[in-house]
């Protein structure tokens, strides 16, 4: 692995991003210009065809929900839309796809309950502006959603634009190590609310249902021959063709390659009891999705899920090259999963230790373990205490997920510690909400009259 050329110390780099300023002044952060080739349906239609043509339409009905649900799956619209907009001039490992609902609660190795990123399909190293305008214009699109407009939804945007700035700073004056492996537990604030605390409790107990052991428990019953297998509950779980059952045993063998060894040597003792194709998500339905249930030698079950990684949208719509540095170029080259588990591991401060990768014939995957007690915040219905509170809580996350790269001095220079930034980035996620808007009204159009078969 090429490592990154860092010749500046990280107070020159904060200098360099203050520098930065003159070339692209902090107030063009709010400037939203749609580019004159804009096809937001056009870019849907393309994703739409390398999909399960049987799942497309589900996907489309998710995304026709409401204005919110639609952005949630059109990371790659804007994308394209940031692709020639203004940027400081350095990048860092981003999620790409940093919107509200891909912020949640999970367990660690240790048992202990964290709150951080928990979707990584689009990350990719590029703009670090492009997570944080994705994460407020989510904001402002879900704050709509509430009932919330006006002053009272753009004071909370403001709040939610600050804490990212504050979070990066703050970041920056702990070691290294502490950037790393500091976990946020759930929301980390000093003090929070009554009505905070109340939604926290409320979802750690749904957490306690989102266990691979339930999962197992709910959906594998013994077969005529004695084995297990999942029962099919169409279209979100569906037996698997004969051709691709068969691949399972080596599939399974070729992540192992991928894992530590300790834990290698503990998936060789486990036995792949069945397999199932799962719908998951907004974004990710019609991608290649499945779900496999080991068995241990005590006769305990474990699910891990394996998905489909496509190119990010960062690289693919958005124009961002691979930065050289920041992962294994020619592993990064060959695997899209290796792309996902390796900005997942930098972007979160505990991750998933049974994370791994491989390809099947022309598609990257990675697996994971399936559900681990990850549970995510149900926005509609957080009143304006607890909204306000939970995107700030995000922004906090965002920050620290950034810290971990190298250039993150230079965002915090160019930042500074004004309201500058901060007023621009707000001013932008409202006019890119607007067009968000615009975008689910000609997609509904455009559902309802067949466009998407």
């Amino acid at each position: 692995m090429t490592t990154i050329a860092t010749p500046l110390t990280e107070a020159e780099l904060y200098e360099a991003g203050r520098a930065a300023r003159s070339q692209t002044p902090r107030t063009s952060q709010a400037e939203y210009t749609p580019p004159p080739d804009r096809d937001p349906l056009g870019i849907l239609l393309e994703q739409n065809e390398s999909r399960l043509p049987w799942l497309v339409q589900l996907r489309m009905q998710r995304m026709g929900t409401d204005p919110f649900a639609f952005y949630r799956g059109s990371a790659a619209i804007q994308a394209a839309d940031m692709r020639h907009g203004p940027t400081s001039g350095a990048e860092v490992v981003i999620c790409g796809d940093a919107h509200l609902s891909n912020f949640g609660i999970y367990r660690s190795p240790e048992r202990a309950m964290v709150f951080d990123i928990n979707d990584f399909d689009e990350s990719s190293v590029g703009p670090w502006e492009w997570d944080v305008k994705r994460l407020l214009a989510s904001v402002v699109l879900a704050g709509r959603s509430l009932g919330m407009t006006g002053p009272d939804l753009q004071s909370i945007v403001l709040a939610a634009a600050a804490m990212y700035r504050n979070s990066l700073r703050n970041a920056l004056q702990q070691t290294l190590y502490s950037r790393y492996f500091r976990p946020t537990s759930l929301v980390d604030r000093q003090i929070l609310s009554p009505d905070s605390e109340r939604m926290i409790k409320r979802t750690l107990k749904e957490s306690d249902k989102r266990t691979s052991e339930r999962v197992a428990r709910r959906t594998l019953e013994q077969g005529g021959d004695g084995s297990l297998q999942f029962v099919e509950n169409p279209p979100i779980l569906t037996r698997l063709e004969p051709e691709i059952r068969t691949q399972i045993e080596s599939v399974f063998a070729a992540y192992r390659d991928t894992v530590p060894t300790n834990l290698a040597l503990m998936l060789s003792q486990y036995t792949v009891l069945d397999v199932a194709r799962r719908v998951v998500g907004v974004g990710s339905v019609g991608t290649r999705c499945f779900i496999i249930a080991l068995g241990d030698p005590t006769g305990d079950v474990m699910i891990l899920q394996l998905k489909e990684a496509s190119r990010s949208v960062i690289q693919q719509y958005g124009g961002v090259a691979p930065v050289v540095g920041y992962l294994d170029a020619k592993l990064a080259a060959q695997h899209e999963g290796y792309r996902v588990v390796g900005c997942q591991r930098i972007l979160q401060a505990v991750s998933d230790p049974f994370l791994g990768y491989l390809n099947v014939e022309d598609y990257s995957f990675y697996m994971r373990v399936f559900r681990n007690r990850n549970a995510s915040f149900e926005i509609a219905d957080m009143n304006r205490v607890q909204f306000g509170e939970y995107a700030q809580a995000c922004a906090i996350v965002l920050g620290r997920a950034h810290a971990r790269s190298p250039k993150a001095p230079f965002a915090a220079g160019y930042m500074g510690t004004g309201a500058t930034f901060v007023r621009a980035v707000s001013a932008w996620a409202e006019a890119y909400a607007n067009q968000a808007e615009a975008d689910y009204q000609t997609f509904v159009e455009a559902l309802h009259s067949g466009r998407f078969g």
